[in-house]
This record gives C-alpha cells, structure tokens and sequence, in this order.
C-alpha cells in the first residue's frame, strides 16, 4: 500500500500473552467470518515530526486515523493521505491484487516552519496530490495464516498548482500479528520528485537567498528519499478485530539527492528525520 504518513512503533507482546520458554507459540486464531465482514476503526495518534521536508526542528502534530471494508472493499485515511483498494478482497490467506486511488494533501512549507531562515523563504501553498496506486500483497506467507506482505507502487500529481509535478512511491510492507491482541508490521519506501516538486521545495533563487541568507541552489527531479518504519497496535478491550487499542510508532527518513544537498535541508535542517507517534483507535 502507499506509503504511511500514521506511523506506529514496533511493540512487543504483553507479558500476560507470553508463552513458556520450553512451549511453542500457537498461531493466532481469528474468527474468519470477523475478517471478511464489514468493520471501521477509527483513532488519533499525538507526537512529533519534522516542520518540513529536511527540517531538524520537531512540532507537535494530531494526526487522524479511519480504516474500513465495506463489500469486501479496503479504505484507509493516514494523516494527510487516503487511498482505497477497489479489487475486492477476501479476508482469509492467499493472493490480493491492489489496485485504487490515492488523495495526498501536502502541508509541506506552508505551516509550523521553525527555522528562521526558512521562513523567510517564499510561502509555499498546500498541494493536493491524486493519483493512484497498484500492487500485489499474499497472506499467509511465514508465521500464520495471518500474517501478509504486500509490494506496490502509487503515484500522484498537485492539481492545486502549488508544485505542479509528480511523486512516484514504491513500498514494501509486512506485518503480523503476534496473538490475537497484538500486531507489529514494518514499511520500506522510497519517493521520487519531479522536477516541479523539487524546484518548489528545494531551490532558492536569488531574492530566496537575499531574503534568508541561505546561498543560490538549484534542485532536480530524482530520488527525494528512503523510509523505514514500525507499527504496533496492542488491543485494550476485545481483540484486533474490534474494540479500544493503543498504537505507537516510530519511522527514519534519509534525505537523498538534491533534497539532501539543497540548503534547507544541508544548512538550516538535517537529512536525518525522524517522526513518533502514540494514539488510540476504536474498532466497530
């Protein structure tokens, strides 16, 4: 699936749902019938992130969670992105042909910038980004009957005219629950920028140099970042498949490219940035 911008920290089971050392853990049994039903989560997750793409300064950010299946058809809203799997899917092991659209809305340099000299830079519009995305996923693939791993590509275009250009995501997830009350999963993922997108954010001309201080720098379309991140949900009440959960999250973004030697991300920031976030959600 696309890349997530809702991210959760790894998590460990519960010492109450751990197994003796001398006895195998047993797969996790979930109602099937539970699965393939129609179902809606919805949280909030608190925690920091960085002010803009390539910033060293952390703000405190709200981030809204909502996913569901209706007919056998997946939704999810994370942060600032939704998408939806349009192939039905059933909700037991075997292949899962992913394929749907994908809506970003992209506060990158228009609020909450901390750094002095970037926020002398011209103010940047929030750009909707929409596309879409395909992919192919398989569960049942190592622990359980549960478990799954997806592979998929989104892409998206601004049609609010703030940076007029794409942004290609490929992604890599896995995730597995380790019993019926906690899950864990991992996302790899990478974005490409094009030229607009790159221009927008990490050029300065020459009246953005004279007004910040930072020097003249000229940014292209290529390879923006890599991310990895953890997930976990551990259930409070009732079981992953409904009930109160609390989720946690961490994720580490690299800087690449242009992005990385642009002077907003070189001077004033960090190629290094990391975002943490705790929530609830709610299962109906």
């Amino acid at each position: 699936m696309p890349r997530i911008l809702f991210l959760l920290p790894l998590l460990i089971a519960s010492p109450a749902l751990a197994q003796e050392a001398d006895a195998p853990a047993p797969a996790p049994q979930i109602d099937p019938a539970r699965l393939d039903g129609d179902s809606l989560s919805i949280g909030a997750a608190i925690g920091f992130t960085p002010s803009y793409e390539g910033s060293d300064d952390r703000v405190l950010a709200i981030v809204p969670g909502v996913r569901g299946r209706l007919s056998r058809i997946n939704f999810t809203l994370r942060g600032n992105r939704f998408w939806a799997d349009i192939v039905p899917t059933k909700g037991g092991p075997g292949w899962d042909v992913q394929l749907g659209p994908v809506v970003s809305v992209n506060f990158n340099r228009s609020a909450a910038i901390v750094d002095a000299q970037v926020r002398a830079l011209p103010h940047r519009r929030t750009a909707v980004e929409v596309g879409g995305f395909a992919g192919i996923g398989r569960q049942g693939v190592i622990t359980s009957d549960y478990d799954k791993l997806s592979l998929s590509v989104a892409g998206t275009y601004d049609i609010a005219g703030s940076h007029k250009s794409y942004v290609i995501t490929p992604s890599l997830d896995y995730g597995t629950p380790l019993s019926t009350k906690a899950y864990i999963g991992i996302n790899v993922s990478g974005d490409y920028m094009g030229e607009g997108y790159a221009g927008t954010y990490f050029s300065i001309d020459t009246a953005g140099s004279t007004a910040s201080g930072l020097p003249v720098f000229t940014a292209h379309r290529g390879w923006k970042d890599w991310t990895v991140s953890t997930v976990g949900v551990v259930s409070l009440t009732g079981d992953l498949t409904g009930g109160l959960a609390l989720m946690s999250g961490v994720s580490y973004r690299r800087m690449l490219g242009d992005a990385a030697d642009s002077p907003v991300t070189r001077i004033a920031g960090s190629p290094d940035q990391w975002t943490g976030l705790l929530g609830l959600a709610y299962t109906f």
